[in-house]
């Protein structure tokens, strides 16, 4: 054990050894804490804020995330074609600086509609660009392949790191500033992330990455990309382990206090575990991906998944649901950390679509959570919605198993074909 956590140590001093990642690390920083502003308190903002109803903030959640899927698909493809995706980065990050100024001035449903689609539709490209600019630093670095899973779930803690501190940070400017003040903090972040690209992020020119000819994935058709039927299949997985973790996010406040009878102050507690447990396994798991495939602990990720909603469903007391946290810590370490890897070696020559694919997933399972939360909890009540959740868990990894034979056969085929 001890040697685990020394080589975990090891390898994240080396970080800093790593010329242009520190800077990515910080840019992840900063658009983490942006993030830890505004998802947390987005139902206030638009419900008791704004007025909405909750019919016109799930039209309005709907129609901004439909535009970010479709902003952020295109500019991810749009990256992989140009030389260099700083300017790319730079203008996605002005763009959520003008969005978040937007939300803090205007309290008009259909003017915040219009700079959530356009503005900050763009603006959630930016965590896809971070992170296919950090993969091309690796490979630039000439890293091992086998350690990159490492240095980005690295880049993933970061992130995840923001998550701890950022809404206990935005409560209290949400509580002596108002929205206006939390989204001007968030505009900041944003200002403060152009600022570091422009100063101290160098253009890394593709030709810089590799000096082999243009592999012919990075002019193949989006479509042809996402309807190859292994990445197809990933993506469908990841979208329903998405949306089970939405709907059980939105679910849990009402499960602990209406159902096992908790207090405001346990939901507090039930939130703030998996961040804590987090941070340990994105590193455990990327020292993990050293000696054990991207694929296997994809497939584990999707078995903790699926435990968590069933073991959540059985839960009688809210201490059960303290314990349970653990699992759900260690699941999305998984497919929030080595997820974003995996993605990535789909097409290793087109980073950014890989990126936006992976986090597409997670937009579009944010939705139809949402949109499935009212209707299943009406219907079905606040426990036997953690079984929903467990079922989609479920598909989801019986798909990603099924990927074991998918792909081997797809192997031996290419294999014998060459021969």
């Amino acid at each position: 054990m001890s040697n685990f956590f020394a080589a975990v140590r090891n390898r994240t001093q080396s970080v800093m050894g790593i010329d242009g990642f520190p800077i990515i690390l910080l840019l992840n920083v900063f658009l983490g804490i942006a993030y830890s502003f505004v998802l947390p308190f987005s139902s206030m903002f638009g419900i008791d804020e704004v007025g909405m109803s909750n019919t016109e903030f799930g039209l309005f959640m709907m129609v901004s995330t439909l535009c970010g899927v479709g902003f952020s698909t295109y500019i991810g493809k749009l990256s992989d074609r140009v030389s260099d995706r700083k300017m790319i980065l730079i203008l996605c990050a002005i763009a959520g600086a003008i969005g978040y100024i937007g939300y803090a001035y205007s309290r008009d449903y259909y003017v915040l509609l219009v700079i959530s689609s356009t503005f900050l539709g763009i603006s959630s490209s930016t965590f896809s660009q971070i992170f296919a600019y950090g993969r091309e630093v690796l490979v630039k670095s000439k890293l091992p392949a086998n350690e990159i899973p490492l240095y980005m779930n690295i880049l993933r803690v970061l992130f995840a790191l923001s998550w701890t501190v950022g809404p206990a940070i935005a409560a209290y400017v949400l509580l002596y500033f108002g929205f206006k003040g939390m989204f001007l903090v968030a505009a900041s972040c944003y200002i403060i992330v152009v600022g570091i690209v422009l100063l101290s992020l160098r253009k890394t020119s593709k030709a810089q990455i590799t000096a082999q000819p243009k592999p012919p994935q990075a002019s193949t058709p989006l479509r042809q990309v996402i309807f190859q039927p292994f990445i197809f299949v990933n993506l469908i997985a990841f979208t329903l382990i998405s949306t089970a973790n939405t709907i059980s996010s939105l679910n849990m406040a009402q499960f602990v206090t209406k159902v096992l009878n908790g207090e405001e102050k346990d939901v507090g507690v039930v939130f703030s575990i998996p961040p804590v447990f987090e941070i340990p396994f994105m590193l455990g798991f990327g020292v993990l991906a050293l000696r054990v495939k991207s694929d296997n602990l994809i497939r584990l990720g999707s078995l903790l998944a699926f435990a968590y909603f069933f073991a959540t469903f059985f839960a009688t007391d809210v201490w059960h649901i303290f314990l349970i946290q653990v699992l759900s810590a260690a699941y999305i370490s998984i497919t929030s950390g080595i997820a974003i890897t995996y993605f990535q070696d789909f097409i290793p020559s087109m980073p950014g679509t890989a990126m936006t694919l992976y986090s597409n997933t997670g937009k579009i399972g944010s939705l139809l959570g949402f949109l499935l939360f009212g209707l299943l909890s009406d219907a079905f009540g606040y426990r036997n919605v953690y079984l929903w959740c467990a079922i989609f868990a479920f598909i989801a990894m019986i798909m990603l198993f099924a990927l074991v034979r998918a792909k081997r056969f797809q192997f031996q085929s290419s294999s014998s074909m060459s021969g």
